[in-house]
């Protein structure tokens, strides 16, 4: 195991990437309980999208950890789910399988993108203060999905997002959440963003935050495995639905867009807390983590959970000591064992990962000084992806922003050569996506 994972020549050991591994589990459980309500709304079992949310999760995890050997874990995306539950439902009327048909095509369309090496010379072709400015965005975009969840920032219709109120529970349980992390965190304390979880989780059951679980064992139900080879209502093969039907195909595309560049982004954020960033902004076995990502997003369409990809609270473990595949093997077990005690797991509610994600929101901002300020090409479209992905709530929305930004200066300031050619296709299919979107 040692000569494979190189824990010893990256400063880790078993101990250290198995509790890294637990980290990065408990900051994503949440998504087994709301994958699955969202899957209901688009017509899915309710067990089926619970089997296909842990399983698809824990054998991508799995897949990503022996393959690139790098902390990063993998599960249904939050957002591409809410399109699949609230937007491709409605458009093909109401036929899941269909819309993860969707999800398949958009996951093998990546895929091969990524094998012509496309997707990795996009990233090459970034220049190094973006690459900067994707991190610090991130890291803001992190923290304030921590201070969401623990109901210290909430939406408010006349300033757009407020202080949380100070009584409430979920208020509580994530400031517990944050003054324990910080304060384990400062004494140097091993796992002490672990440690942190653990305990919000402890307080929030007196303050009905932290809800029982209502069994302890789930029964499994593999009834969405292949749904894009699935016939819809009509008799016709899910996928041969979305190749002949060109507002499914537009809906790729934009799917396509969306997984393209949040994975960027997350990939750099993980390999900044994990040190295997380098100093011009390139992430180590980039390759082989983007060829993860794309078949995951492929896997999930098949298996029915919508788009499995790299999430970004991979970034927890990574910071909990996280430094090789072997903390994402175990990630990717768990969620297989929690496909049967999902209820159990399901405890862990999203305010008692607050400071979790807050903490490492804070350890990312470090990049924000290897921005040159002073130079308006470098300055204005760092800031624009800075302030783009936590404003717009979107990480590809932050990052085409960005794009845009730099070639528009690039252009009045005379810069042009400084724009690399897949910088141009970059931006020009940004814009595309933008209108479609």
């Amino acid at each position: 195991m040692e000569k494979y994972f190189k824990m010893g020549e990256r400063g880790s050991s078993t101990g250290q990437e198995l509790r890294a591994g637990l980290t990065t589990f408990l900051a994503m459980a949440y998504i087994i309980a709301v994958n699955p309500s969202l899957l209901v709304a688009a017509g899915v079992p309710m067990n089926a999208a619970v089997t296909s949310t842990c399983v698809g999760a824990g054998i991508m995890t799995i897949f990503m950890g022996l393959f690139s050997n790098r902390p990063l874990a993998c599960a249904s995306g939050m957002g591409i789910n809410a399109v699949v539950a609230f937007t491709l439902a409605a458009l093909n009327g109401a036929d899941w399988q269909v819309s993860m048909a969707v999800i398949f095509v958009e996951g093998c369309a990546i895929l091969i993108l990524v094998l012509c090496g496309l997707r990795e010379a996009i990233m090459d072709a970034i220049p190094v203060s973006l690459r900067h400015a994707i991190s610090v965005g991130l890291g803001l975009f992190i923290a304030m999905i921590g201070l969401a969840d623990g109901g210290i920032i909430v939406a408010n219709e006349s300033t757009m997002v407020s202080f949380g109120d100070v009584t409430s529970p979920t208020f509580l349980v994530g400031l517990i959440s944050i003054v324990a992390t910080v304060i384990l965190y400062s004494m140097n304390v091993k796992g002490s963003i672990l440690i942190g979880i653990v305990i919000a989780v402890l307080c929030g059951i007196p303050l009905g935050v932290t809800q029982m679980p209502s069994g302890v064992v789930s029964a499994l139900d593999f009834s969405s495995f292949g749904a894009p080879f699935m016939a819809d209502s009509t008799g016709t093969v899910a996928v041969v639905k979305v190749l002949t039907t060109p507002i499914l195909l537009v809906f790729a595309f934009s799917l396509m867009m969306s997984d393209f560049f949040d994975t960027m982004g997350t990939a750099m954020a993980v390999a900044k807390q994990g040190e295997f960033l380098n100093e011009d902004g390139t992430v180590e076995n980039i390759r082989e983590i983007l060829i993860a990502d794309s078949a995951a997003a492929a896997v999930g369409g098949l298996v029915g959970a919508s788009s499995i990809t790299t999430f970004v609270e991979s970034a927890s473990g990574a910071a909990d000591g996280g430094r090789t595949g072997l903390s994402s093997v175990f990630t990717g077990i768990l969620f297989i064992i929690a496909a049967f005690f999902a209820p159990v797991i399901s405890i862990v509610s999203s305010a008692a990962t607050c400071g979790a994600l807050v903490i490492v929101g804070f350890l990312m901002m470090t990049d924000v000084v290897d921005i040159d300020w002073t130079n308006l090409l470098e300055g204005f479209p760092a800031f624009m992806v800075i302030a783009g992905i936590p404003f717009t709530y979107s990480i590809s929305n932050g990052i085409g922003m960005g794009f845009i930004a730099y070639v528009i200066v690039a252009l009045v300031t005379g810069n042009i050569k400084k724009i690399k050619p897949l910088m141009w296709v970059a931006t020009a299919a940004f814009v595309v996506y933008f209108l479609l979107s």
